[in-house]
């Protein structure tokens, strides 16, 4: 999935970002969106900690360096959240457009199809995601 910026006139490819995230062994798994916000889209990344690692300043920084410097400046999430559970297809695919669906208040199609339904709580109305 790419979500297209329009200040700066590229698309944004998640997978160059999830490509990156794979490489840091404090995260087990992520979800990326583009969030509308302020008449713009930011990136925003959740990321699931793996067991007893939470998400530090210094993981943090380290994730924006790796995506900078292995995709491009302009794959930099604005936000990088920690999340305890990502939704995923009955098949195990995770699922961006529900993601981003909760995010901006719509509601999320075909529900069903949703092995982890109850992990789309997660996702609404967080404060991180106000400013």
């Amino acid at each position: 999935m790419s979500h297209f910026i329009p200040e700066r006139a590229i698309r944004i490819g998640t997978s160059e970002i999830y490509r990156q995230v794979e490489t840091i062994s404090e995260v087990a798994e992520a979800v990326v969106i583009g969030q509308e916000f302020n008449g713009d889209v930011r990136v925003v990344l959740f990321v699931k900690m793996q067991p007893n690692k939470k998400l530090s300043e210094d993981v943090i920084k380290d994730i924006k360096h790796r995506i900078r410097f292995g995709a491009s400046p302009h794959h930099v999430p604005a936000k990088i959240i920690e999340i305890t559970d990502i939704p995923r297809t009955i098949s195990g695919k995770i699922v961006e457009l529900a993601v981003k669906n909760i995010v901006q208040g719509e509601v999320v199609k075909n529900i069903d199809a949703l092995a982890n339904p109850e992990s789309l709580k997660l996702y609404a109305n967080l404060p991180q995601l106000q400013d």
